[in-house]
């Protein structure tokens, strides 16, 4: 497991998770699946599942500054991943 913090959001790549290329964002009370989005252009989202936020009632204003962190750090973050999965 690897981990970054930006700007109080901690970001975390597990080395046992599956395609497409995520990390998980924790901020406050919230955690947010975040996918790192190859483009072009290159760009970050709140992954499409049902558990992406947690918990299910997060405030919106969270989600959307971990989105703003994520994007802010792409690079870092995707080889935040790289290196979770080499």
């Amino acid at each position: 497991m690897g981990s970054l913090r930006f700007d109080g959001v901690r970001f975390v790549a597990y080395p046992q998770d599956h395609e497409p290329r995520h990390v998980h964002g924790f901020y406050a009370e919230t955690e947010l699946i975040v996918d790192l989005l190859p483009g072009p252009p290159r760009s970050v989202a709140k992954a499409k599942r049902r558990d992406a936020i947690r918990p299910g009632n997060a405030k919106r204003n969270d989600v959307k500054y971990v989105l703003q962190v994520a994007a802010a750090h792409f690079d870092e973050l995707v080889t935040l991943w790289e290196e979770a999965h080499a």
